[in-house]
């Protein structure tokens, strides 16, 4: 297991394999140090022993116990298949906006569509009035599209025609179908590392009700984000088990370390995926696991004038999982005893999801 060691949040690099061996990084005195592992799941896919699979479990539960963060390496995904995701999101994006507004989000219990900019405000906030305040003052400066299972009765998704943008649906639920097996898997050593069977969560996560976000931050300029509050995503949680995170090489999202609440850089590495645990994954292991805070902020400015700058294009693509909205959250028999008591009462993932979601939104 190698450990990422940021100090610095004004700080943005891309580490490369071969930097990773050469750099050292000194840890802010008198404060704790602030690690995010980078784990070879590879190790736990192809286990040849039941001791080598736990042994990478209890890595990946640490990570998620110490930080809520992890970078995970060696996890099958192609990186092939990463970047043909990329192109036809940005394929997407490019999109004139009066096609992309015809797919526009509606409702937080279907959770499809296009958030155009400045319509979402992420924050811990879940008060309506004061998350639209935050909204109005301070919108999160990205747009999205959000795609759900394609199956679902009740809820469709929304796609552009083929001839607007080749490939996109198919693509995409491909994508979805990669991101939603990895999940299982890393569900699995979570399982192994906090003593329960292998299969626990199995049942309670093959509905697939998970969200696919694929997200583009505009170039901007610099005068725009210099106000109180601003953002290009607010300081926030997830809300669901998981969060697959694959960056493009710009950076920009920032964690925040749980010691001193300052945030920091978690840059790029490529090749490897971020993971960190969500509320409900916190609230099912009576926060055993943690749910960390983090936000995307704006990388370095390329000087336009001698007072102003404008921001790269960023791009990311978050796989946010769910476990089945009939699932009942509450604490996993292995995090509660005599010293300690179950904190939440239980929340169907529905409950809590679209709460959130409404709050966020409307």
């Amino acid at each position: 297991m190698l450990l990422l060691r940021v100090t610095s949040p004004q700080r943005y690099f891309t580490v490369t394999r071969a930097s990773w061996a050469r750099r050292t990084l000194a840890t802010v005195a008198d404060t704790p140090s602030f690690r995010i592992p980078l784990i070879d799941f590879g190790k736990y896919l192809n286990a040849s022993s039941d001791a080598e699979k736990r042994q990478t479990a209890q890595e990946v539960v640490n990570g998620f116990k110490e930080v809520g963060f992890v970078y995970l390496d060696k996890h099958g995904v192609p990186s092939s298949t990463v970047s043909n995701a990329f192109s036809r999101s940005a394929e997407f994006f490019s999109l004139p906006k009066e096609v992309k507004q015809k797919l526009a989000w509606e409702d937080p219990r279907s959770n499809r569509g296009y958030v155009a900019v400045g319509r979402e405000r992420v924050t811990q906030s879940a008060d309506a009035n004061e998350i639209a305040q935050l909204r109005a003052k301070a919108p999160d400066f990205k747009e999205s599209m959000e795609i759900g299972r394609d199956w679902d009765q009740t809820w469709k998704n929304q796609w552009p025609q083929e001839s607007d943008a080749p490939r996109f649906k198919q693509t995409m639920l491909d994508f979805y179908q990669t991101c939603h097996d990895l999940h299982v898997q890393v569900m699995r050593a979570i399982a192994l590392g906090l003593d329960l069977d292998e299969s626990y969560f199995d049942g309670k996560i093959d509905q697939q009700c998970h969200n696919l976000r694929l997200l583009s931050y505009p170039p901007i300029k610099t005068d725009l984000l210099r106000g109180d509050g601003q953002a290009r995503a607010g300081a926030h949680s997830d809300y669901g088990t998981l969060t697959l995170l694959f960056q493009d090489s710009v950076g920009g999202l920032e964690v925040q370390n749980p010691h001193t609440k300052q945030f920091q850089p978690a840059p790029p590495i490529p090749g490897s995926i971020v993971i960190n645990a969500g509320d409900l994954l916190a609230r099912w292991s009576n926060d055993v696991l943690r749910s960390t805070l983090h936000r995307v902020v704006a990388p370095p400015a390329k000087k336009i004038s001698e007072t102003e700058g404008i921001t790269p294009h960023r791009q990311s693509i978050a796989f946010f999982c769910n476990p089945n909205f009939d699932a009942e959250i509450s604490c996993l028999p292995t995090c509660v005893g005599p010293d300690n008591t179950a904190k939440y009462s239980p929340v169907t993932t529905e409950q809590y999801i679209v709460g959130r979601l409404t709050a966020t939104y409307m």
